[in-house]
């Protein structure tokens, strides 16, 4: 490897010099800084991270603590997390905590496992020494693992914190949910059927509060007998649409395209026309929904926009600390990012 001070003597300058312009402050002509720029580029020259870390206390690393890779949305939040830090001279390290391969999507309820799991990924992140962390969630909930007293600057992706120190990015679930019933009812559906994940669930909630403005807005009283409870799988899609169906429901929101998979299934085996007899919206916009027959109608969520937001929200803390004194805050900061709709032909007029 090329070193600064190989470089330095190539151009006929001083190591100094080379740093100076490698970094934008350079005190040197412009002929001088093209020259020392064409040889940095001309040598593949990069700096060593990690001997400018053990100089500036900064190691210019990065973890991302993954709740499980294999969630639909993850790859893409850290694609986007790992792009948006590269830009600025950030490596990036991978932790996956794989809940949901461990334990499916019965973790959250089990906290003792939860500890055991995330604990030693603490203190290996600790020890590694990096400079912050990006925690990303595989669905919304309140993550309690980093308190006020956590050592490093954390940002929370697709989840909340209870923390005033750790800012949470999320998607606008209440607000795009109600984009799309807005859309239905300006279509002149009156009684449309809610297929929502639990209960207890955040994203079911938010999208449910978002169902039920639209239909105030629009003088429409929500009935609760409209409204069906699932978890999340395609199976509760169909059962969803089988006992909605009795209520004489004219369309079909599922809160999620892998039930909307469901419904279609229930739809197709009753010989009910989707777009022509009844109407069906999804959200998500998963690779599943290309290839639903119509094409559905969804909610695609911001996931590349939610990553290079998150990761904004870090590198800045990281990069200001030492020029700006942050103001404290009271209260979570919670960065809502909208998503947008798919039209395409699985809703119809009536």
């Amino acid at each position: 490897m090329v070193t600064l001070k190989e470089v330095a003597e190539i151009c006929g300058v001083s190591a100094t010099t080379v740093s100076n312009v490698i970094n934008g402050k350079e005190k040197t002509s412009e002929e001088t800084r093209q020259r020392i720029l064409q040889v940095v580029e001309e040598t593949g020259y990069k700096p060593n991270v990690i001997a400018k870390g053990l100089r500036s206390k900064k190691s210019r690393t990065i973890a991302i603590i993954a709740e499980d890779l294999a969630q639909f949305t993850s790859p893409t939040i850290i694609e986007s997390i790992m792009e948006n830090c590269e830009k600025l001279d950030y490596r990036v390290v991978v932790h996956n905590l794989r809940l949901y391969d461990r334990w499916q999507d019965t973790w959250y309820r089990r906290e003792d496992e939860y500890n055991a799991v995330i604990s030693p990924v603490l203190r290996d992140v600790m020890s590694a020494q990096v400079d912050g962390v990006i925690y990303v969630a595989g669905h919304a909930r309140v993550v309690t693992t980093f308190n006020n007293n956590f050592n490093l600057p954390v940002v929370m992706c697709y989840a909340f914190s209870e923390s005033p120190m750790v800012p949470s990015v999320v998607i606008d679930d209440e607000e795009s949910a109600y984009e799309m019933v807005t859309y239905l009812i300006g279509n002149g559906h009156r009684r449309i059927g809610f297929i929502g994940g639990r209960i207890d669930n955040i994203h079911t909630a938010q999208r449910l509060a978002g169902y039920q403005k639209a239909m105030f807005e629009q003088g429409l009283l929500f009935d609760p007998k409209l409204v069906y409870y699932g978890d999340w799988s395609r199976r509760s899609g169909y059962e969803g649409a089988r006992k909605l169906l009795e209520q004489d429901v004219t369309a079909l929101f599922g809160i999620s395209d892998l039930m909307t998979g469901g419904i279609y299934d229930y739809l197709y085996e009753k010989n009910i026309r989707i777009g022509r007899d009844i109407s069906v919206a999804g959200f998500d916009n998963e690779g599943i929904s290309d290839f639903f027959r119509p094409r559905l109608t969804t909610t695609a969520l911001p996931l590349r926009e939610i990553g290079k937001r998150s990761a904004e929200l870090l590198l800045h803390k990281l990069e200001e600390s030492d020029e700006e004194e942050e103001e404290i805050s009271t209260t979570p900061q919670i960065i809502k990012i909208p998503c947008s709709m798919r039209v395409r032909d699985s809703v119809s007029k009536i």
